[in-house]
């Protein structure tokens, strides 16, 4: 009789009933588990940002980053006229949760770029991007960059700081990419993000930046080596996508106009 049972149609039938229940499982613990993952990663942002800025000590915790990051004023800029645009006109309340690479991928809030101005290799940018401004009794003392392009193998995500003068560069990071490990990864190397420190973007043409990685390194007395940075050793392609990048988001095509306006106190 036992053998009776153990039919082909029964085992389908099992099989099938546990395939529900495991699915109902896997669903309910990832709809319970989303808003810590949204929190998880707007925290892993934010200890981003506080990064490039100089602004994260060793040791802090969720809360001390939080409480950190309230120092700054979180803002939409449209990119083409270089002024701050109020949430609602990208369909969100609260600036945070705009989504400036998804805004990217949708025709009518990014914009198509040629390949012959696309340096960064992104083919499309959005209209309008997230910008993060920290003042001080009344003055600007940094504004913090999401900055994005290709380099050998991936598109690498970063944050580019600004002094209050928007010309001087406080740090840089890139938070996510492919790069290859001991090569184009040193993108993560702090020494080499070090350098970055100090260098300035322009030099007589606000909307023209001068960033260059050298290869071979950046000797002492270079000319103009205020804007220039060592190259990853080994990773050709990989300095040159973060030198275009980063040229390209500081330039007229990105962050340049709305950084001009904000020198001169027009927003």
């Amino acid at each position: 009789m036992a053998k009776a049972k153990d039919t082909v149609s029964r085992t389908l039938m099992v099989a099938l009933v546990l395939s529900i229940v495991f699915s109902v499982v896997v669903s309910t613990a990832a709809v319970m588990l989303r808003p810590a993952q949204i929190q998880n990663q707007n925290l892993d942002i934010k200890t981003n940002i506080l990064s490039a800025a100089g602004m994260l000590e060793p040791g802090s915790t969720a809360q001390d980053i939080e409480e950190t990051f309230a120092r700054f004023d979180v803002r939409l800029v449209d990119l083409d006229k270089g002024e701050f645009v109020e949430p609602s006109a990208v369909g969100v309340q609260d600036p945070m949760k705009y989504d400036m690479y998804k805004a990217a991928s949708d025709p009518a809030m990014s914009t198509n770029i040629p390949s012959s101005e696309d340096k960064a290799g992104i083919k499309r940018r959005p209209n309008v991007a997230k910008v993060y401004t920290l003042s001080e009794n009344g003055e600007l003392v940094r504004v913090v960059l999401p900055i994005h392009g290709y380099g050998l193998w991936s598109t690498l995500y970063g944050f580019v700081s600004l002094e209050g003068d928007l010309n001087t560069i406080e740090g840089l990071g890139f938070y996510a990419h492919a790069e290859t490990p001991g090569l184009g990864g040193e993108v993560d190397n702090p020494r080499w993000k070090q350098q970055w420190v100090g260098k300035e973007l322009y030099s007589d043409d606000p909307t023209e930046p001068q960033i260059r990685l050298v290869k071979g390194g950046v000797s002492a007395d270079a000319k103009d080596k205020e804007h220039k940075i060592d190259a990853l050793s080994g990773a050709t392609l990989t300095s040159r996508g973060v030198e275009q990048l980063v040229n390209y988001w500081m330039g007229e095509r990105g962050f340049a106009p709305f950084l001009k306006k904000l020198r001169e106190g027009e927003v």
